[in-house]
């Protein structure tokens, strides 16, 4: 069914990109209404407008927040045109229809990231936006809605291949569009009303819809929805696929754990090669020695600029992307003549608050495990070196991202052994110092983190038997008795820190 556009109502907080629209109306012989700010900036472009106060009788009050929220205005946006009793009410009460409703929403999600003042931030809540885009998407059988500057161009290439004609299968796609809009600006809203409190339900809505080539799989299809360019800018490669993203999402948050100089290798979201050393170099060759076998096509991550002398050993290595806080020039040439290999400079630090899964018909939703430890205490044969604790803070950390049952064995704040997602805790650690042995780690004088308690001492056992001098758990086991007597026994240093850090 098509619909000849004669009138419009236009009541935006965002101008940038009205103005052709509105003299293509203009163009057209749209009569158009506006109200404020709206009505000023499109009679500037010397477009007549008629003001809704003209129409409704009444000014905008109470500082701006009452404008359109009137009978004659609802009225023109709502009547049925194919109703005898609303073409009735129509001429009796003088109601000027709307063919086309251009309205958005008060920025409430921007106002949110830039202050803290209620004040302003409940000032964004929109009433009056709300209504009228809700209106006017429930008559999509009259009129078109369009809730969004985001659709000014398609709206205005409509309008020059149409000539202010409108199909039913346009208006539904505006109205299903503005009901999206409106849906997204309501979560947002009970998001941060809800953030201090729980309602009972768990609403996310995330806009940026982004196809990628398929899922996790071949076989499956997949999107990405969100804005990754507020994170990163993306200098060379090819685009991101659905493990690419769940990888990087892992190194992201893993790096977010350290200052000092760090690089680390991630493969199937798990630490495969990590260390701390005093420059970008020594600390991507101390990450890679962990285990250049796994490195092999992984997500390669640092808190370092990455220099042309690190460029030129990682260009030896097949890797998926890169990402590093900045590239100098020449580094950057050397690494973009991959034409595959992604590289993403990362523009702000990301640590996730909130984690969430889809399970059974419901979701799992937990705050993010953002803690290292929530006590030291002291519980071996002997408190552990400052080179031992500072080794276990670092192997608690990366422990922390491994799969579990995780093990990490570090040395000199270099990951020599890891075993992750295993079924049991002996068999990670059986794991991880088979991967120690492998690349020709020594392991006496390392130290070993586990995400989980010890049922048994047997761990403790293993560990001492190779050469582990400290070790930090959560504790928690009602058999710790056991690997406590088992370290003072044995010379081994133990921390309990209260904190289980389960990763599924």
């Amino acid at each position: 069914m098509e619909r000849k556009l004669g009138s419009a109502l236009i009541s935006v907080f965002y101008k940038d990109g009205l103005e052709p629209i509105v003299k293509k109306l203009h163009e057209l012989g749209v009569t158009i209404y506006s109200t404020g700010g709206t009505q000023t900036f499109i009679e500037q472009a010397g477009v007549p407008c008629t003001s809704v106060e003209s129409v409704t009788g009444y000014p905008s009050i109470l500082g701006g927040r009452v404008k359109t929220l009137h009978p004659k205005v609802f009225g023109g946006i709502l009547a049925r045109r194919d109703f005898e009793d609303d073409r009735k009410h129509v001429e009796e009460y003088d109601i000027p229809l709307f063919d086309l409703v251009i309205v958005d929403l008060y920025p409430f999600e921007e106002t949110v990231k830039s202050t803290t003042e209620e004040k302003a931030i409940i000032e964004k809540i929109d009433i009056g936006g709300v209504s009228l885009i809700r209106a006017a998407a429930k008559n999509h059988n009259d009129v078109c809605i369009v809730a969004s500057r985001n659709q000014y161009s398609s709206l205005l290439g409509l309008l020059n291949a149409q000539a202010g004609i409108t199909t039913l299968e346009d208006r539904r796609k505006y109205a299903m569009e503005a009901f999206v809009e409106c849906a997204h600006y309501d979560v947002a809203i009970a998001d941060y009303f809800t953030q201090q409190q729980s309602v009972g339900a768990f609403q996310l809505s995330v806009q940026g819809q982004n196809s990628l080539r398929y899922g996790e799989n071949p076989h499956q299809q997949a999107s990405f929805f969100g804005n990754i360019a507020e994170i990163f800018d993306k200098l060379n490669g090819k685009e991101l696929s659905y493990n690419n993203l769940v990888d990087v999402d892992a190194a992201i948050n893993l790096m977010a754990e350290f200052d000092e100089p760090t690089f680390a290798v991630i493969k199937h979201t798990n630490v495969c090669g990590i260390a701390q050393r005093d420059n970008v170099v020594d600390s991507w060759e101390a990450a890679l020695a962990g285990d250049p076998e796994s490195a092999f096509g992984g997500i390669l991550i640092t808190n370092q600029t990455i220099n042309i002398d690190v460029a030129e050993k990682i260009s030896e290595l097949f890797f998926e992307v890169l990402i590093a806080p900045a590239f100098n020039a020449d580094a950057l040439d050397l690494l973009c003549k991959k034409k595959n290999r992604i590289l993403l400079q990362q523009k702000q630090p990301f640590t996730a608050k909130r984690e969430f899964k889809r399970i059974l018909d419901g979701a799992l939703v937990q705050d993010a495990d953002t803690s290292n430890y929530a006590e030291w205490k002291e519980s071996g044969a002997r408190n552990s070196t400052d080179a031992e604790k500072a080794d276990m803070i670092f192997a608690n950390l990366v422990c922390k991202h491994l799969k579990s049952n995780a093990i990490a064995l570090i040395k000199n704040k270099q990951l020599v052994g890891k075993g992750a997602g295993q079924t049991s805790r002996i068999d990670a650690l059986r794991h991880a110092i088979e991967k120690s042995k492998q690349f020709g780690f020594s392991l006496n004088g390392s130290v070993l983190a586990s995400d989980a308690f010890f049922p048994f001492d047997d761990c403790a056992k293993m560990a001492h038997e190779v050469g582990v001098t400290a070790i930090i758990q959560p504790g928690g086991s009602v058999r710790d008795g056991d690997t406590i007597e088992y370290c003072k026994n044995n010379g081994i240093a133990l921390v309990l820190t209260g904190t289980r850090h389960f990763k599924h």
